[in-house]
């Protein structure tokens, strides 16, 4: 039964010992970057080869149980030892089901933090107000899992709609939360300016990109025009007099970030170039491996920003995710941040896939 695992535990079990003298060696520890994603990687490996022994025990208890049995006369040490090989084989179960789940290949974006980029799609006035909704909803769901967010970029609309929005929120594992909302979100509700009491459907997008680190992309100056412009919002005459406002262009690609926090033109134009950096990034990736991206169209938490992937109705009180057909009938709940009622079944649904994908590789 166990035997299956061998060769992989002995592939780790080298990585294992290879990484105990990277992670001591003084030239990568200077390198902190580097030296935190190889003690991520040490740990990993650690945990499950400190499972597949405890798996190995397990067996060899059962298997010295049954031996016991089959040599046993007595019916009292007979069932006795059937109790003990019981406890075994649902201790070995337990101990294989925790094994396979840490054989699924982790992924390496999932501890970064993350820009989620709201835009209103079509419906007027009442997708921009949406828009806004969405906004908020990620804002108070960071807040509940006591992550920081900040409104990099927000450009509203004269009746407090939102048109676009950018939010940078850092803390545990972002990514592997937020990675799911990407793609179109629907809505159905019946508009203050309709005095008929039709409902109207309007859309919003939402693009969610793990920050992508300096050393993984490489930024040409040459390739960038920076402008700044007066900031928009409230702030008063510091608003209106001082261009503390930037849009950076990417000439290369055509890619445009502006940010504005009403502040700080060096503070807008560093939180640009992140939003910049992690847009290239994801580009770069989406170009270069297209073999990926069909995988990713096949998954739970694709990143398909085309996808209708859920449906937000207000008369019904009502939120239906389409990729796993789960409705909750809570929706103000999950507007106020309550997303894991959505989040974690996505969550479980993609790590069975990914299992069934260990498991069938076995």
């Amino acid at each position: 039964m166990i035997e299956k695992y061998e060769e992989k535990i002995a592939a780790l079990r080298e990585r294992y010992e290879d990484l105990n003298g990277i992670i001591s060696d003084p030239d990568v520890i200077s390198d902190q970057n580097s030296w935190q994603k190889y003690v991520r990687e040490h740990s990993r490996i650690e945990k499950i080869l400190d499972t597949f022994a405890e798996l190995r025990h397990a067996a060899s208890e059962a298997s010295d149980a049954k031996e016991l049995l089959e040599a046993s006369v007595e019916e009292d040490e007979s069932a006795w030892l059937r109790e003990e090989i019981a406890l075994c084989e649902k201790r070995k179960s337990r101990l294989e089901s925790n094994l396979r789940r840490l054989l699924i290949p982790p992924d390496e974006r999932d501890d970064k933090d993350a820009f989620v980029e709201i835009r209103a799609g079509a419906g007027g006035e009442e997708a921009s107000l949406f828009a806004g909704d969405l906004l908020r909803m990620y804002g108070r769901y960071a807040e509940r899992c006591s992550w920081r967010v900040e409104i990099v970029s927000r450009s509203e609309t004269d009746l407090g709609g939102m048109r676009e929005g950018i939010l940078a929120i850092s803390g545990d594992d972002v990514f592997s939360y937020l990675k799911y909302e990407s793609g179109v979100h629907r809505v159905q509700r019946v508009p203050q300016t309709e005095s008929g009491g039709r409902i109207h459907t309007s859309t919003a997008t939402v693009a969610v990109l793990p920050e992508a680190e300096e050393v993984e992309l490489e930024i040409d100056p040459q390739d960038l025009q920076v402008d700044t412009f007066t900031a928009s919002g409230p702030g008063g005459q510091h608003v209106n007099k001082t261009e503390s406002a930037v849009r950076i262009t990417h000439l290369p690609t055509g890619i445009v970030v502006s940010c504005q926090d009403e502040k700080s033109q060096h503070r807008n134009r560093t939180q640009a170039m992140k939003v910049l950096r992690a847009r290239l990034l994801d580009q770069m990736e989406r170009e270069r491996d297209e073999e990926r991206s069909r995988e990713r169209r096949a998954q739970v938490g694709t990143g398909d920003r085309s996808e209708r992937i859920r449906t937000y109705n207000f008369p019904q009180n009502r939120i239906t995710d389409h990729r796993i057909n789960r409705t909750v009938h809570q929706l103000e709940q999950v507007l106020d941040g309550e997303l894991d009622l959505l989040v974690e079944p996505l969550r479980l649904e993609e790590e069975q896939r990914l299992l069934d994908t260990v498991v069938s590789a076995e």
